[in-house]
């Protein structure tokens, strides 16, 4: 991972999600893009933005969102302290989803960074809805979000999760691995079962993806389906004192059921870990 999108709206936990991906990739050259998104409907701080309209308005933004950019870019260095670490910042007004698209390419982008609460979510909000909403349309770059204002812990035991119905080739999970391999952590495969025995083509991909753990610590786990995902999930999470967990976003698998399910909206459940979205790159 060379290259880290940080978004941030100068939040606590956009600056705590931008410090965790700091030590975690503490020993890799990187260079961070600490990205902040404005437009016509961001807040500004301190400021009568009622007698504030169109162009002075953008301006006001423009200037304010450059000048905390700088200020967070200022802080990061100071307590990251790491010579391999270099840090930009990008201000730009538009849309967040369609401006971090943008960006991917531009900056060849290896990882989105996020916090899962900002300036004006609330705490029933599942994920954080920016959050979901990058996860949900850009479907090319993993993203790794970061819950509360949480202090830094190495990840030693990850969890991925999966229902073995398509297989995982290593281009998917090579972040995973990529996580695994700097922090010497575990990966603990979850299978929540909704059946009795895989068929054959789940069994063909439960192979595949041992195959590709081979050089990790890892171990398969099972769970029967007596109550929703979320909750088993949670109650995985907790049991093996779980420090990441990671699933592959693919239309009409887990993750897309989770995200839809109307049940999952307590983000307490989920408010000690960070989650990796993998990209499906099969």
């Amino acid at each position: 991972m060379k290259n880290i999108l940080v978004a941030t709206d100068f939040s606590n936990n956009s600056y705590c999600a931008l410090f965790y991906a700091t030590k975690l990739l503490a020993s890799e050259p990187c260079t961070f893009y600490l990205l902040n998104v404005f437009n016509e409907m961001t807040p500004l701080q301190r400021k009568k933005t009622k007698l504030l309209v169109g162009k002075k308005l953008l301006k006001k933004l423009q200037i304010a969102s450059e000048e905390n950019l700088t200020s967070t870019m200022h802080k990061i260095v100071l307590d990251n302290e790491n010579p391999q670490h270099q840090f930009h910042t990008l201000s730009k007004k538009g849309i967040l989803t369609k401006i971090i698209l943008k960006t991917l390419d531009t900056n060849h982008i290896d990882l989105i960074v996020m916090g899962n609460k900002g300036l004006n979510e609330s705490a029933d909000v599942f994920f954080g809805s920016n959050t979901i909403q990058v996860a949900n349309k850009i479907n090319k770059c993993p993203i790794l979000a970061i819950p509360g204002e949480m202090e830094y812990k190495e990840p030693k035991e990850i969890a991925f999760i999966t229902d073995f119905k398509k297989g995982c080739t290593k281009n998917t999970i090579e972040p995973l691995l990529s996580i695994a391999s700097i922090t010497s952590a575990q990966i603990r495969v979850l299978h929540i079962t909704e059946e009795e025995i895989l068929n054959t083509q789940q069994e063909s991909n439960r192979k595949l993806l041992d195959i590709c753990l081979k050089d990790i610590d890892h171990t398969f786990y099972w769970r029967q389906l007596f109550d929703d995902k979320a909750k088993v999930i949670h109650e995985f999470i907790e049991k093996l004192n779980i420090d990441l967990y990671a699933m592959v976003n693919r239309s009409h698998n887990i993750f897309e059921k989770l995200t839809h399910e109307p049940v999952i909206k307590d983000v307490s459940m989920y408010a000690k870990t960070p989650f990796l979205i993998l990209p499906s790159q099969d």
